[in-house]
């Protein structure tokens, strides 16, 4: 079989292409050859703007066409690399050869060994995933988050004036007001957001052990932490984590993983929180021509997207969960087993846009249907109980809340004729019988 969206192993890159796709320059094979290709070519152009003794003659000109390599890179050229690595059986070192020929096309295959000088292949694979982490995620995932974001701050608005049941333990309770109750999980996932972005991308710049041994022993000279911090914080615009070993330590990749976990969790919790209101009926569901809810009963408007998203979501907490516990765990100064989980990193990511967008569509198809809130309110006088027995006490009625527990666990139903008839009993002022007798489940929301 040849590979295509029908062939492919993973939905994320089978069914779900459609919705996927923009994140594969950041996290497919080619994306992570691309971004090696641009870090080794930075990291050379540094080398020439120290310079370095051997670099001095370099051509400033030709900056220009040096980067092209990397801003101009083709699937062709990561063929190219691919085939290369078939002999080397190292993918870092067939870019270093990659672009050791492009190098010898421009005239400076002199210069072409310092492609790569007093690296270890960590260097490039530190600073080419933080990278694409950071601009995938700034790029897709945040804009992607941020519009549902903005859609539940806009709902919160659009319905804060609807009156609604609160269920506590599934069961009546005080009845609250829909916008309040959208706005928490706005609230939620601000916080959560903030603190995600607030987390720096992290990368190892440093030589076979962190200690830039090749460097210092080539140029003493030289401060080379002060050149690794200015490559990696100036010019990549990522993080140089100071004390590394071969490899970087992850501890913010958790913290990053970890912060979208949670991020994840508001959202299972908002999806299910939709699908019950779904079915209460809170909510009908634009029906699209043509779409069919099942195969076997033709008047189901299935909540899917809701599910989808859920089910999205907790594929993604299941990866990002090991790649917090596992990737900041290495033996000694590296073993390699994080090599093929970053591999993946793009897995959870792709499986969140994939729940962020059915939940975008989700939310689009939502219809309110105010007269199921309406009954479900005129149907559930009792949760007026707390109201009242609370003014009670204000005006030091005897035992009030005994009083309306007497009246609310009564077999009978409770209803706003009931409610009133009991206040009428009551050894209170006019006064306050006529503000107990103005609450009611559609008033008595708060603040």
């Amino acid at each position: 079989m040849s590979l295509n969206t029908l062939t492919a192993i993973s939905p994320v890159d089978g069914r779900y292409r459609r919705h996927t796709e923009s994140l594969a320059p950041f996290f497919s094979e080619f994306g992570l050859i691309h971004y090696r290709v641009r870090v080794e070519i930075e990291y050379f152009i540094a080398l020439c703007q120290i310079p370095l003794p051997q670099l001095e003659g370099f051509d400033p000109s030709l900056i220009p066409a040096v980067r092209k390599i990397y801003e101009n890179f083709s699937e062709e050229d990561a063929q190219a690399i691919k085939e290369i690595e078939k002999t080397t059986n190292h993918d870092v070192k067939a870019v270093e050869y990659f672009i050791k020929e492009k190098f010898a096309k421009l005239g400076i295959a002199e210069q072409s060994e310092f492609v790569h000088f007093g690296l270890t292949s960590q260097d490039i694979n530190n600073t080419s995933i933080p990278l694409s982490l950071k601009e995938g995620s700034e790029q897709v995932i945040f804009p992607t988050l941020q519009l549902i974001l903005d859609t539940l701050n806009k709902l919160s608005e659009d319905w804060k004036d609807i009156s609604m049941l609160a269920k506590t333990h599934g069961q009546p309770a005080s009845p609250t007001r829909l916008g309040k109750e959208i706005a928490v999980f706005a609230e939620r996932l601000q916080v959560q957001f903030d603190q995600l972005k607030d987390i720096p991308f992290s990368a190892k710049f440093g030589g076979a052990t962190g200690n830039f041994n090749a460097h210092h022993v080539a140029y003493k000279e030289h401060d080379w932490v002060a050149f690794g911090n200015h490559f990696v914080n100036d010019i990549l615009g990522i993080h140089r984590s100071q004390k590394t070993t071969q490899i970087e330590h992850y501890d913010n990749l958790a913290a990053y993983s970890d912060a979208m976990k949670r991020i994840n969790t508001i959202l299972i919790d908002f999806s299910r929180d939709i699908w019950t209101y779904v079915m209460m009926e809170y909510f009908k569901q634009k029906i699209k021509e043509g779409e069919v809810g099942s195969s076997a009963m033709p008047h189901k408007v299935n909540p899917i997207d809701f599910e989808n998203a859920e089910g999205n979501l907790g594929v993604a907490n299941a990866l990002l969960e090991h790649f917090a516990a596992k990737l900041p765990i290495s033996r000694l100064q590296r073993d390699l087993t994080d090599s093929t989980v970053l591999r993946n990193i793009g897995v959870p990511l792709a499986h969140v846009l994939i729940a962020l967008k059915s939940l975008e569509k989700g939310i689009g198809k939502l219809q309110l249907n105010e007269a199921a809130i309406q009954r479900d309110l005129e149907e559930n006088w009792a949760v007026v109980a707390e109201a009242i027995q609370t003014v009670l006490r204000r005006e030091g009625f005897p035992k009030p809340y005994e009083a309306l527990k007497a009246l609310t666990r009564k077999n009978e139903k409770i209803t706003e004729k009931s409610i009133k008839e009991f206040i009428e009993t009551l050894d209170v002022s006019d006064k306050v019988k006529y503000e107990l007798k103005a609450i009611s489940p559609f008033n008595y929301t708060g603040v």
